[in-house]
């Protein structure tokens, strides 16, 4: 489908991308979500939590919400997200990846940008033990392109998963990469590198003949992270196979459900081949969207509800008519 026009005009203030995603990631404030958690086995024997939160009444609309890199079901994107869906009739389940809820994953191998399979799993024991007819996904950067990926790369879905959103999408994991590498990103890659590396600590402890001193003290960049933990930790030769592998860019013509991707033009996380133009060309699933302004996972909006969370509330509504029609 060709691309969405947008509508999202900022205040001045959070026409800086930059501004934008330093606000929404460490001062935004979210009150008001109850949420209530629930921990799942998964195949393999690890575990994974997801926090549920719920409409008023009874409802047979579900929300799945993925977060991004190193983030929580407590982020305020997410419980932002929670907030505005219960308050309009549908329940959310906040997937903590593993390792992400408080407590470290009790497998060597971890959570990734290409892990659909622990998402097939979530999705699956939803179907089995609740009653929703409705199901929708929202990813967020990773969590973004998890959900894409899960939906192009072959799954049998659901009939029950009606429509996505995916906002802020590292559709080229590699493109990504590089972006945040540059001299403008210095600052989000550090921090992201000192969560990562505190949490391949705890893994060395757990597991210490599989990760040395050295090895930890060789990560100098993100990518070399991929190239020592995330590649051997969940079989991929390097980081660029990673990359390879797992980009949902390659999977995007093949999105049979309806899907919105919101990429700001502004995004510093996103290098060129984040904007999927071509695909989007092609595939009348696929509604792309690319306001001018927004930062990475930022869209900042009025009374307490941001751009993408009512954005993507439009959305699904509108597949929620046209299934009833």
């Amino acid at each position: 489908m060709p691309q969405v026009s947008s509508t999202y005009k900022p205040s001045l203030f959070f026409r800086n991308g930059h501004l934008a995603t330093i606000y929404n990631g460490l001062f935004r404030i979210v009150k008001g979500v109850a949420q209530k958690r629930e921990r799942i086995t998964l195949s393999d024997g690890d575990f994974l939590d997801l926090d549920w939160s719920y409409a008023p009444n009874t409802s047979q609309k579900l929300v799945v919400l993925l977060h991004g890199l190193e983030g929580d079901a407590q982020r305020p994107y997410i419980t932002g997200s929670a907030k505005l869906f219960n308050t309009k009739g549908f329940d959310a389940c906040a997937v903590n990846y593993r390792g992400c809820s408080g407590e470290p994953n009790s497998k060597y191998r971890s959570y990734h940008s290409g892990a659909t399979e622990d998402l097939k799993e979530v999705l699956d024991h939803i179907i089995a033990t609740k009653n929703y007819e409705n199901i929708y996904l929202k990813g967020f950067s990773l969590g973004g392109n998890l959900a894409l990926k899960y939906l192009g790369e072959g799954n049998v879905i659901p009939k029950e998963v009606k429509a996505a959103a995916a906002v802020s999408v590292p559709c080229s994991l590699q493109s990504s990469c590089e972006k945040l590498l540059t001299f403008e990103n210095m600052l989000y890659a550090k921090r992201f590198k000192k969560h990562l590396i505190g949490k391949l600590r705890q893994k060395q402890k757990m597991f210490p003949h599989l990760i040395s001193n050295a090895d930890i003290k060789a990560i100098k960049t993100l990518k070399d992270f991929d190239d020592i933990y995330t590649s051997r930790a969940h079989n991929f030769k390097d980081a660029l196979d990673y990359y390879t592998q797992c980009s949902c860019l390659q999977f995007l013509p093949s999105i049979q459900v309806p899907s919105l991707i919101i990429n700001a033009a502004d995004d510093s996380f996103l290098g060129p081949k984040c904007y999927p133009y071509a695909e989007a060309e092609q595939n009348q699933n696929l509604h792309l969207e690319i306001p001018k302004h927004g930062g990475h996972v930022g869209f900042w909006g009025q009374n307490g509800t941001t751009y993408t969370e009512s954005r993507a509330l439009e959305f699904f509504n509108s597949h929620c008519l046209q299934l009833s029609d």
